[in-house]
């Protein structure tokens, strides 16, 4: 089958059904015209359908089909820079934006095109304004980029790893580098707030700290600037975010007092530098504790890392938790997270569990943040 466009019949190259005017299209059929078959127009003898005068499931449909090629387009918008300039300045011409950054015209005013199809943003040719959801689309921006930058190679190879027998090993791929850059502005959107107010109930001041899964080191670097006393470790299983965080830090005059090690939070070992960790945090990756046992894996974890940070006076746990949305409510990034990690084998445990795990495994929880957010982010702190 081709995706190429047929040629228009001959004499009218270029011009739309309507711009021909109601006299030059002979009648439909009465057949033609009954419920559900949408308006039909006629063209030099070929059946034409206009879809923008249809209604009911083929717009439905539609809307289904636009929405999955506007995620992408929102993600790419957002990297390119260009959701960023029409939020500081609440317009943009796609075309001075395209050239002015060496990018395709076409292709960049295609991907408003698609914000616009789902009402994200208003389009004339090459100008854009916002639309009425703009604005929370700005904010959300990195669950898309999530989804489709982090998370596109898991969901595109979706028929491949439902199969249980190709479900062992490393059974499928995402982008490390992609997932930290999109969870470093989730973390910011949905954690950091409440992580500040857990940070400001520490009611002792930390000389070591010790971040796990620590991503790009925003959390580590905001612990050390409260703390000037304090040196810090943060440990992740991917390299490229790491980089990042050694960069920042730097410019940030902490390069001294900060580490960035590449580990697997999940199998550490006793180390030199941990022994005297008294703050340990974890965001976003606390479902990891659960993947290869369950509980019982999570409760090996947890102990674990008592073996590993002897010192530990307090844990900071930030993460999702199971959600119950009915299907026809769920919230922005709900549906994507929860899909994507059972496609990973990743279980998601709910509140409770976690009010259980830690104990069993050795920490008291002594008080719990709810976070009103998408993925029933949660902060347990424990001691």
């Amino acid at each position: 089958m081709s995706c190429a466009a047929r040629p228009r019949p001959e004499g009218h190259r270029g011009r739309s059904p309507s711009s021909l005017g109601d006299d030059a299209l002979p009648a439909p059929a009465d057949h033609e015209r009954q419920a559900g078959a949408g308006p039909v127009d006629q063209l030099d003898g070929v059946r034409v359908v206009d879809v923008e005068r249809r209604g009911g499931p083929e717009r439905a449909v539609a809307a289904v089909y636009n929405s999955a090629v506007a995620a992408w387009a929102l993600a790419a918008a957002w990297e390119v820079g260009a959701l960023d300039e029409m939020h500081r300045h609440r317009r943009l011409d796609t075309a001075e934006f395209a050239a002015r950054n060496g990018l395709d015209g076409p292709s960049v005013t295609g991907l408003f095109r698609a914000l616009s199809a789902v009402g994200l943003v208003r389009r004339e040719g090459t100008e854009v304004t916002p639309g009425e959801a703009f604005d929370e689309a700005f904010r959300t921006k990195s669950f898309f980029h999530w989804l489709t930058r982090g998370s596109g190679e898991l969901f595109r190879d979706i028929p491949a790893v439902l199969p249980v027998a190709a479900r062992t090993g490393d059974f499928y791929r995402r982008d490390a580098a992609a997932v930290a850059y999109a969870c470093r502005e989730i973390d910011e959107v949905t954690y950091a707030p409440a992580f500040r107010r857990a940070l400001d109930e520490v009611d002792f001041a930390p000389t070591g700290v010790a971040d796990l899964g620590c991503g790009s080191g925003a959390r580590l670097r905001e612990v050390l600037r409260r703390h000037p006393g304090a040196t810090g470790i943060g440990i992740d299983i991917a390299e490229p975010p790491l980089r990042v965080a050694r960069a920042e830090a730097t410019a940030e005059g902490l390069a001294e007092r900060a580490e960035f090690v590449t580990g697997d939070v999940l199998r550490l070992e006793p180390a030199p530098g941990y022994a005297a960790v008294e703050l340990l945090t974890c965001f976003m990756m606390g479902h990891d504790f659960w993947q290869d046992d369950g509980r019982a894996g999570a409760v090996a974890t947890l102990r674990r890392l008592r073996a590993v940070f002897p010192a530990a006076r307090r844990l900071l746990l930030g993460d999702a938790t199971r959600t119950d949305h009915p299907d026809d409510r769920l919230p922005v990034f709900t549906l994507g997270f929860e899909l994507g990690h059972d496609l990973m084998g990743t279980y998601l445990p709910t509140l409770a569990e976690w009010e259980s795990v830690l104990p069993e495994a050795g920490w008291k929880v002594v008080d719990v943040h709810r976070i009103d957010g998408t993925v029933g982010e949660t902060i347990l702190v424990a001691e």
